[in-house]
């Protein structure tokens, strides 16, 4: 093969030019279109969140026009489907969902708090890359097979335990509703304790004390922001699952604390009405947005105070 010509070097040194100059016409192109693409993405976010606000606003106060809210906030019977002597006291759905919201976080907290400072101060690498996945996974299951686990494999079991125990009652889908939210809030705590700078536990040993106190008294006050804060993250998923109480908490919202009996939750009601005979523009239909604004509203408070928490925690640590 031949040198090339001076000729045909200069054309080619021009095709670099020439196609540099494209590129960085085209980049320039791409730096002012994207923040304009981002911005659309993040406002339609936006706007589909104001919209699914606003409709459960309007069909909320809709609601209210036809039901008392002073007989909805007081009122401790749940009987929207009783004509002639209804009643709408949001009461019994409130109490059947923080009974299995609390079951589940009896459950979860000891357990995912065990995990993550084993995970997180006592497993090697090569466990920890085993074990968080498989923690994990479990993530992954629907929760209708959580349901159903609940109620033809833990109920008969507790059954066996308390003869009491009706089929469809508070305890069996508090129970699993606690397995299922173990691995979120584990991850969530193993990553806040792995954050914290290993110069604070060899200090903490170098001063005599041992790994168990440096874990307890050292680590996770120092990342007790990042675990409160799942803890409540976990406590808004809780509140919100549907399918696990559907299944196996029953529909019967009885305002008790009696964790035998069957209950229904908020959520649980929700599923109830949209799957029943109730009609559009009835009282039970815009009941069910009634029920959905207070299930958004505890969620959000949720969410406040896990900030709130979190925010004073930094500043304290």
């Amino acid at each position: 093969m031949g040198v090339p010509t001076k000729k045909e070097q200069q054309f080619s040194v021009r095709e670099m030019i020439v196609e540099n100059q494209a590129r960085q016409h085209w980049t320039k192109r791409m730096e002012k279109l994207a923040p304009k693409f981002l911005f659309t993405l993040a406002a339609l976010s936006v706007l589909v969140m104001l919209g699914i606000l606003f409709t459960l606003l309007f069909e909320t106060i809709e609601f209210f026009r036809r039901v008392s809210i002073v007989e909805f906030v007081t009122s401790k019977e749940w009987l929207p489907w009783n004509e002639e002597h209804g009643s709408f006291g949001v009461a019994p759905l409130v109490t059947g969902t923080l009974l299995t919201t609390g079951i589940a976080m009896l459950l979860a907290v000891p357990i995912e708090l065990a995990s993550a400072i084993y995970l997180s101060e006592y497993a090697s690498e090569r466990t920890r890359r085993i074990i968080k996945p498989a923690l994990e996974v479990l993530a992954g299951i629907p929760t209708i097979v959580y349901g159903f686990f609940a109620l033809t494999i833990v109920t008969p079991l507790l059954q066996k335990v308390i003869p009491d125990l009706e089929i469809f009652n508070a305890l069996s889908p508090g129970l699993v509703m606690g397995i299922m939210i173990i691995p979120m809030i584990a991850s969530l705590s193993e990553d806040a304790m792995s954050a914290v700078p290993n110069s604070i536990r060899e200090g903490a040993l170098a001063l005599g004390a041992t790994k168990f106190e440096v874990a307890l008294k050292v680590v996770l006050p120092a990342a007790a922001s990042g675990v409160i804060a799942s803890f409540i993250l976990g406590i808004s998923r809780a509140v919100g699952e549907t399918m696990i109480v559907a299944v196996a908490g029953g529909s019967s919202p009885e305002f008790t604390f009696d964790v035998t009996q069957s209950i229904q939750t908020l959520t649980a009601y929700i599923v109830q009405v949209t799957t029943g005979d109730a009609g559009y523009g009835t009282t039970i239909y815009y009941s069910i947005y009634a029920v959905g604004m207070t299930l958004f509203i505890f969620t959000l408070l949720m969410n406040i105070l896990a900030q709130y928490i979190s925010r004073r925690l930094r500043e304290e640590y």
